[in-house]
């Protein structure tokens, strides 16, 4: 008999979906949008969609396995996590427990997947990753300016006279934002796109402007100049709410508009244009992720932020500078969840750099890695070093539900649960302020456990299994603990089924921000504590023919890598038909250049890698570009990082994969 139930997207989107999960004799069947959810309005995307096959599909890994001369068999959990637990403690004995690296991304957004934490800082506190391959620029660049990540509420938009989507395909990853540029729109906002590739955001924008990849925070230094050069700066803004103004303001004068024009490829019609746009405010500003993906990627969101701070933008309702909301996450007591004092060593690598940390490492170097929530083999920058770096050392675990990349390299690989199979809270930092209860559904197939199973089973046999006896019901309850004051409970979630935390609708409009200064800062004092300058500048691409000539002509085109239509990153590549051919979307200019056509064989390398696959030809894009949607498997033709960089962002804490440049040819029609 068929049930209906409702439940929540995991994948660590802008959206955080509700569901309505069909289950008939204990299997899923389907899964659309919760119609009563004020955000989803039962609409959903593929990837949503697609959890369904992830959760039924046969390739699921159903039994722990252990890798015995090459070749994976299948063994019990008691022998697995014994062996585990053991190797953990004679690597503590012998080097400390720092000897262990913790590697995980952010590929599910549950409030219980914080407990990998908990458990290593029980442990006594592993190696541990920093900073974010995503968004981790722009998250410390807004710190900077601001001291927080905080975006309006997603119906202020109806308030704004412009909206301007910067770097950010929403109609790709946002899509309930981008209905609200359509309703906003037909309320009368003007709609203004700025991306080096035409896309289906653009399509329905009034304006479209396209620019050289990595120069947007030249861009808005530019409308910046406009605006002071035709007297329309707020100056009531910038003298009582900020400090700093007098550096940018030197900034401004050290950099005429001709040079800005040369670099960012942009007229000078588009900078008069754009001025207007944010001396007619409100404006609301939503920024994308793409460009802080550069070596000088903090610098560019720290000048679009300076941006929308100068013209008035700040504080008000249907303005913003709009890239995360950390608010959402704040709610939750996530010490409460880890246990932070309970560690008594640690050590940190950059996410970006970790293989490097790991073939580096001494005292202790880097023995035995856990992998939790992520693919490094495929989504972590240069990954011919990373897969040199994760088999280096004597054991590798991976916990997962499918044999990903990363899986074959392990020495153990465990199974865990899928979003049905477990209970949880789930939200996302990014865009709105509801978080979902997501209960079990169904129950997992074969031997399959949940994260929470491994860990506790892992506690009992390292010495603190008392930190783990509590049940998902418990544990969700510590998370909610700060959350009592606001009549938030378990109970809560389980009746209603998505809740709204508490939060600023129109961040900072009483003008006190969490800088050291209460203000403002145009030069931040957190930076300068942080050991940088602290001051916006003129900063570019590190492959650039700026900075590197000789590199800009032997590899002479923007090498871009944007998250997939139908995958959450790598997860449903292999589960998608249609996902397993490599797309390399070229700008028409190459085409005619190279004389590439449609469904060519092609090549493109650069002096980190290669990679194959079939052209496909944009209809619009700024001119030397080519875009490969990053997540795709190794055999069917990835890891696109095969070719990116693995160095870190100007700030430290993000990563540099659209800093890359590449050369393409033809190999066959």
């Amino acid at each position: 008999m068929e049930q209906t139930f409702y439940s929540s997207c995991p994948l660590n989107c802008w959206d955080c979906c509700g569901f309505e999960v069909k289950v008939e004799d204990g299997k899923i069947k389907s899964i659309d949008g919760d119609r009563n959810h004020p955000i989803t309005q039962g609409k959903i995307c593929s990837r949503g969609r697609n959890l369904e096959l992830r959760t039924n599909s046969p390739e699921r890994l159903v039994y722990p396995q252990k890798k015995v001369n090459g070749a994976f068999v299948r063994v019990s959990w008691e022998q697995a996590l014994d062996e585990i637990a053991d190797k953990m403690k004679e690597l503590k004995e012998k080097y400390g427990t720092t000897s262990i690296l913790h590697s995980h991304d952010y590929a599910n957004s549950g409030l219980l997947v914080n407990l990998d934490q908990r458990f290593f800082n029980c442990y006594g506190g592993v190696t541990e990753l920093v900073g974010s391959i995503c968004w981790g620029s722009g998250i410390e660049a807004q710190k900077w300016d601001f001291g927080d990540v905080y975006s309006h509420h997603p119906d202020d938009l109806f308030n704004s006279k412009h909206i301007v989507i910067w770097g950010r395909n929403v109609a790709r990853t946002n899509m309930h934002l981008f209905q609200k540029l359509q309703e906003a729109k037909k309320r009368g906002a003007k709609l203004t796109v700025i991306d080096p590739i035409y896309n289906a955001t653009a399509k329905i924008a009034h304006h479209y402007f396209t620019i050289k990849p990595g120069m947007d925070g030249l861009l808005a230094l530019g409308i910046m100049k406009v605006l002071k050069n035709e007297d329309k700066l707020d100056y009531h803004f910038i003298s009582n709410y900020s400090v700093g103004f007098e550096d940018l303001d030197k900034l401004l004068d050290s950099v005429t508009l001709e040079e800005i024009m040369e670099k960012t490829e942009v007229s000078h019609e588009t900078f008069s244009f754009l001025a207007r746009v944010y001396a007619d405010k409100p404006v609301s500003t939503f920024i994308g992720l793409g460009m802080q993906r550069y070596d000088n990627g903090g610098n560019t969101i720290r000048l679009i932020d300076a941006l929308v701070a100068v013209s008035g933008n700040i504080g008000i309702p249907g303005g913003g500078a709009n890239y995360g909301n950390l608010q959402v996450g704040q709610s939750f007591d996530i010490e409460a969840l880890t246990l932070p004092e309970r560690k008594q060593a640690s050590r940190k690598f950059t996410m970006m750099k970790q293989a490097e940390g790991i073939l580096t490492a001494q005292d202790p170097p880097v023995k035995m890695i856990f992998v939790t929530c992520g693919n490094p083999f495929l989504q972590v920058p240069d990954t011919t070093l990373v897969e040199k770096a994760f088999t280096s050392t004597e054991m590798l675990v991976v916990i997962d539900q499918y044999m990903t990349d990363t899986a074959l390299a392990a020495d153990y690989v465990l199974p865990t649960t899928t979003v049905f199979e477990t209970e949880d809270i789930y939200y996302a930092s990014m865009y709105h302020t509801y978080a979902n209860y997501g209960p079990k559904l169904v129950d997992p197939p074969g031997e399959v456990k949940s994260d929470l199973w491994i860990w506790t089973e892992l506690a009992k046999r390292l010495g603190f299994g008392e930190e783990f006896q509590y049940s998902r019901k418990d544990f969700i309850e510590m998370g909610l603990s700060k959350l009592k004051k606001h009549e938030i409970s378990y109970e809560r979630f389980v009746q209603e089924r998505h809740v709204e935390l508490p939060s600023v609708k129109v961040p900072w409009s009483d003008y006190s921000f969490k800088t050291p200064s209460g203000k403002y800062e145009f030069t931040s004092q957190l930076g300068i504590q942080k050991g940088f300058d602290g001051k916006l500048a003129v900063s570019l691409p590190r492959e650039s023919k700026w900075n590197n000539q000789k590199l800009a002509e032997k590899y002479p085109y923007t090498f871009l890598t944007i998250h997939p239509m139908r995958s959450n990153h790598s997860q449903h590549y292999h589960l998608v038909k249609g996902m397993e051919k490599l797309k390399v979307e070229i700008s028409p200019d190459i085409a005619e250049e190279k004389g590439i056509r449609e469904s060519d064989y092609v090549r493109f390398w650069n002096d980190r890698g290669e990679i194959k696959g079939w052209a496909s030809i944009m209809k619009k894009a700024h001119p030397k570009t080519i875009n490969v949607d990053e997540g795709i498997w190794k055999k069917y033709g990835g890891s696109v990082n095969v070719l990116t960089p693995a160095r870190e962002s100007d700030n430290g804490l993000g990563s540099t994969l659209y800093d890359c440049l590449v050369n393409i040819e033809k190999l066959s029609g």
